[in-house]
């Protein structure tokens, strides 16, 4: 069974016979949307070679902490860390673990586990008697006390002849394994789901433009975090600086609300879920000028008319097995206005957010949003992350969505 599994995975090679699996399991991880930096212990070279794992991965193999050559350059061990979504050290040798345990840092690949973050997974590989030592066993025990996730042993034959347990897991069951502790147990996952981010722009002429000051921060959070969990995410963004390159998001920009509605129109019968989080313009110039409006011209009144309310057509002809969510960003009244954006839109969940909350709204990397949903109490949330809100906020609408 393929999986899906849209992450940057960290993969460590240790030395062991084990590694010349290792090129089979890039390949499988690659095939299910992941992206994969190598890096290797000094030893594991003697197994597979760099070229190999830097072929089917498609980026360069790390090895080094510093560079060999005079230049001063060197592989950023924190940097590594921070980018992985996931670390997982296959195979993991005796020696590897037993390091690890201690907090030995004696090569790249062990100042990577020492700065990260992300979830940590070990696929432990080693002759039968090796694997049963008593301080073998120790420094698993630790690890997992730490929080470190084991991916087998498996049992079978091993390379010294012997049968039973210590042989790597097959790099497919490896896949599976990291699908269900990172993304099985998500109802999004493989759920269609349409994000809505940014602002609009509505042109006045070919030079200026009707706005706001949204940066989209939430919204590709939301697809972020959405993909994280196994989503096919269909991104509908309005001019941004931010770029989105996580594997499960499909991107597609746009810079009116006529032309947001227009792409809308076209994904939302086919999606599962929607979250409108795009601070759509709710105004248009009636008639833009077809050429630059001169500073000396003589201007008269500038006409306006409503753009067309994507969220209220979304809602009017949402099916029974789709669910929608919407923004509403207020300045008063902003719990009475929010109800009634949820009852008037036929909204299953409204994401309130207020400009008199301090380090919330446009331009920000924080938010301070209030969650309603019919028949239910709203639940406040602090101010914290856009991406730890993204985080809140799926995991509220999980809950509204049925057991699988």
């Amino acid at each position: 069974m393929e999986h899906a599994l849209p992450r940057k995975i960290l993969l460590g090679v240790t030395g062991g016979i084990a590694a010349y699996k290792i090129p089979y399991l890039v390949r499988a991880l690659v095939k299910a949307g992941a992206e994969v930096q190598v890096v290797m212990t000094p030893s594991a070279h003697d197994f597979v070679t760099p070229l190999a794992l830097a072929t089917v991965s498609k980026r360069p193999v790390l090895s080094e902490l510093f560079a060999r050559d005079g230049s001063g350059r060197w592989n950023d061990h924190v940097h590594l860390a921070r980018w992985a979504d996931v670390m997982l050290i296959a195979p993991a040798s005796a020696n590897t673990l037993g390091k690890m345990a201690q907090g030995l840092c004696d090569n790249l690949l062990l100042a990577c586990y020492l700065s990260a973050e992300c979830p940590v997974f070990v696929a432990p590989a080693m002759d039968l008697e090796m694997y049963r030592d008593a301080g073998v066993q120790s420094n698993l025990a630790a690890l997992k006390e730490r929080g470190v996730r084991t991916i087998g042993p498996a049992h079978g034959e091993l390379a010294s002849g012997l049968v039973g347990e210590g042989r790597m897991t097959e790099p497919d069951d490896i896949v599976t394994a990291l699908h269900q502790a990172l993304i099985g147990s998500s109802k999004l996952a493989g759920k269609r789901i349409l994000i809505t981010a940014g602002p609009t722009q509505e042109a006045i002429d070919p030079v200026r433009y009707i706005g706001n000051r949204s940066t989209g921060k939430m919204g590709f959070a939301l697809a972020e975090e959405a993909a994280w969990r196994g989503a096919q995410v269909e991104l509908v963004s309005g001019p941004v600086s931010l770029s989105s390159d996580r594997a499960g998001i499909t991107r597609t920009d746009v810079v009116s609300a006529a032309q947001m509605a227009e792409a809308c129109k076209t994904r939302f019968p086919s999606c599962d879920i929607a979250i409108a989080s795009a601070a759509v313009a709710d105004w248009r110039p009636a008639d833009p000028a077809s050429s630059k409006m001169k500073k000396g011209a003589a201007l008269g009144a500038l006409t306006l008319e409503p753009t067309e309310d994507i969220l209220a057509w979304m809602g009017g002809v949402k099916t029974a097995a789709q669910t929608l969510v919407g923004f509403a960003l207020e300045t008063d009244n902003e719990m009475a206005h929010a109800a009634g954006k949820l009852t008037r839109k036929n909204l299953d969940l409204v994401v309130l957010n207020s400009l008199r909350d301090a380090g919330a709204g446009f331009g920000h990397d924080t938010n301070q949003v209030t969650l309603l949903t019919p028949n239910n109490d709203p639940e406040a949330l602090p101010l914290m992350s856009k991406a730890a809100v993204a985080q809140r906020i799926l995991d509220r609408l999980e809950t509204l969505l049925p057991d699988a």
